[in-house]
């Protein structure tokens, strides 16, 4: 179907006529404009988008918390479709500390009123039963949880949103998350490893075998599958270490180019202490040794691969050397590491 200019402006009409709703308190006239932002968003330009992203975002506070949640995913889709995320996230994350208080107390109740298996963080999966337990509001909390986890993800795929996150609210978000995933046994995982990236993060990785060490700076790297494939590039692929390097496009789709390719381990990762660091965890379980992290390099215990890629495919990963560590230095380090458990 083509669509015309006058069909292109309905999108920008229909979101202005949901602010005007929205700030008159006319909840049947903002549920219609939100249909209709629905409706045509899919056809709608990208500079249409881009400039609609801040404003849908500084209506959240004011929108109930059923469609709240609606409007901060399409915050989230106008993010990726071009819409300034730095001016979005602020709301969008507001939105979501409150989720997560709401979704503490929904699992509070649930543990109060005689506990059992959680009902799924969808409204399909909450039934009438478990609904009366809970109360109608702890529910809306619990049921949009999903929603808000994926509109936040769009915010922290943005190197500028991650780097101006305050520390103290980031750590408030993960202590929410964990003590949500320890009542309920739900794992939010995505918002959870969105929130622990780490940028302009270095790394002192000690291969074992060849007793050489580097410090190498990672930004912006989802797990260590992405991680451990990035090591291998830059180190066997830099003529550094010996083994089988990634293929350019198995780096490739590491950084920032799109899809997967499968790739084989060419390391054993693990901590000072000797205990693996897994590929399914992130950078955050490298220990921290005198401000750095160190991971150790051992030859691999068994072949296995893996779909390289990243695990969040709008975020820009990358691990880059700073030096190769002197051979004192290095043996000086892996002198403090324990053999591999």
């Amino acid at each position: 179907m083509i669509f015309t200019g006058r069909g292109r402006a309905r999108f920008p009409d229909a979101v202005a006529a949901f602010e005007t709703a929205v700030r008159q308190g006319d909840g049947e006239r903002a549920q219609q404009a939100m249909q209709d932002i629905q409706r045509h968003f899919e056809h709608a330009g990208d500079a249409d988008l881009a400039e609609v992203g801040p404003r849908l975002a500084a209506l959240l506070p004011t929108v109930p918390p059923g469609p709240r949640a609606l409007v901060a995913v399409l915050v989230g889709a106008c993010v990726e479709r071009g819409a300034d995320a730095g001016a979005c996230a602020p709301h969008t994350f507001e939105g979501l500390a409150e989720v997560l208080g709401v979704a503490q107390e929904f699992c509070a109740r649930w543990a109060a009123t005689g506990g059992g298996d959680f009902p799924d963080p969808d409204p399909a999966a909450l039934t009438e039963a478990a609904l009366e337990r809970v109360g109608q509001d702890a529910a809306v909390g619990w049921i949009t949880l999903p929603q808000w986890e994926m509109a936040s993800n769009a915010m922290l795929n943005h190197l500028a949103v991650r780097t101006t996150f305050p520390p103290e609210v980031r750590l408030r978000l993960l202590r929410a998350l964990h003590e949500i995933q320890e009542a309920s046994g739900h794992d939010f995982k995505c918002l959870r490893y969105a929130l622990l990236v780490l940028d302009d993060e270095p790394l002192l990785a000690l291969h074992r075998p060849t007793g050489t060490g580097y410090l190498l700076r990672m930004t912006g790297i989802g797990d260590n599958f992405q991680l451990h494939t990035l090591l291998a590039d830059v180190l066997i692929g830099g003529g550094h270490v010996p083994g089988q390097a990634p293929s350019a496009q198995e780096a490739a789709v590491c950084r920032d180019a799109p899809g997967q390719v499968p790739t084989t381990g060419a390391f054993n990762l693990v901590t000072p202490g000797g205990d693996w660091v897994w590929n399914e965890g992130t950078p955050t379980d490298i220990p921290v040794v005198e401000g750095v992290r160190v991971v150790v390099l051992d030859p691999p215990p068994y072949k296995r691969g893996w779909p390289a890629g990243r695990f969040f495919p709008g975020m820009t990963g990358d691990l880059v050397l700073e030096r190769v560590l002197g051979a004192d230095e290095t043996r000086e380090w892996l002198g403090r590491c324990a053999p591999p458990k």
